[in-house]
């Protein structure tokens, strides 16, 4: 090759570089961003794969990891936000309000929380407004059914253990329909209050020393992240335990009543995929769905029942 030549195409190839830097550049993957993944996640992932999603290739995922503290989920929130990330889903009150309170841009899908208006992460259902759009559990309207069906199961039953978080924005409201439930049902009810992962041994010498006849938790994620633990000390004291989701009976709990996990995750993979598309969770027309009844369990397995879940 003669040196006129080898120096036009030299000047021709490097001429290319910069137009295959900026198309690398403009085929950036849309990213999201995750707070504390763990198993129950994957009905997300799931979710999005089905919507023809594939790691690596059109999506994404940041994660950080806060194990449900207070302070751990703001900076976990504050990560996202300065990393930045695309969409943020949360699972949960606590997560949520960290994500809330670190953007009013980034969109934010949640998934499982209690009570979205009571805590203050949305002004209504049907009208959320803001960067956050997602699902309920119903938490609060459905807590005094469980102690019901707790009592049916266990007429004897007299003295119920409610673990709770505090520092969840959505456990007050539950809390209080459990008070109004036992009144009726002649029961009483032993709040115990667990915030960090070394309270819970405290917590479950006060059960055994206040003689609790059964065990009631949230779904609270932070707990969540210690349901071995929980499980565990439930059986070695024979101590039945009301929980919200069957995936814990199959783990070793004894019944559950609630809305569907999995499914929400899933129908949290629809909205992110609408966000994803340009829609804004500010248009609860466009992102909105109707309130969907969950399948009911078969009728001869009567530890697992489910309710509905609520969309917005």
């Amino acid at each position: 090759m003669r040196r006129r030549e080898f120096i036009t195409l030299l000047g021709g190839t490097a001429a290319a570089w910069p137009l295959a830097a900026r198309a690398q550049q403009s085929a950036k993957i849309p990213c999201i961003g995750i707070i504390d993944d763990s198993p129950v996640w994957n009905a997300f992932r799931h979710g999005l794969r089905d919507l023809g999603y594939l790691e690596g290739h059109n999506i994404a995922f940041e994660y950080r990891y806060a194990g449900g503290l207070p302070d751990r989920l703001a900076w976990a929130a504050a990560e996202m936000v300065h990393r930045p990330v695309d969409l943020i889903a949360t699972f949960g009150t606590p997560p949520t309000l960290a994500a809330k309170q670190a953007t009013t841009t980034i969109p934010i899908v949640m998934m499982g929380v209690g009570d979205p208006v009571g805590a203050g992460l949305v002004p209504s259902l049907a009208r959320p407004g803001g960067n956050i759009t997602g699902n309920t559990i119903l938490g609060p309207e459905v807590a005094g059914k469980r102690l019901q069906l707790l009592k049916e199961v266990i007429p004897s039953l007299s003295r119920v253990a409610f673990l709770w978080n505090p520092d969840n924005a959505s456990h007050p409201a539950q809390l209080a329909e459990l008070q109004a439930a036992v009144q009726t049902l002649g029961i009483k009810l032993l709040p115990v209050t667990v915030r960090t992962s070394d309270e819970f041994d405290s917590a479950f010498a006060a059960m055994i020393s206040e003689r609790a006849d059964a065990f009631l938790m949230t779904n609270d994620p932070f707990h969540q992240l210690s349901i071995g633990k929980i499980i565990d000390f439930l059986a070695n004291n024979r101590l039945p335990g009301m929980f919200l989701t069957r995936e814990i009976v199959a783990a070793g709990g004894f019944m559950s009543y609630g809305a569907s996990v999995p499914d929400l995750f899933r129908r949290g993979a629809l909205y992110a995929h609408k966000i994803l598309q340009g829609t804004k969770p500010i248009e609860p027309n466009r992102i909105r769905t109707q309130v969907v009844a969950a399948q009911p369990e078969k009728l001869d397995d009567p530890l697992t029942i489910t309710d509905d879940c609520e969309d917005w």
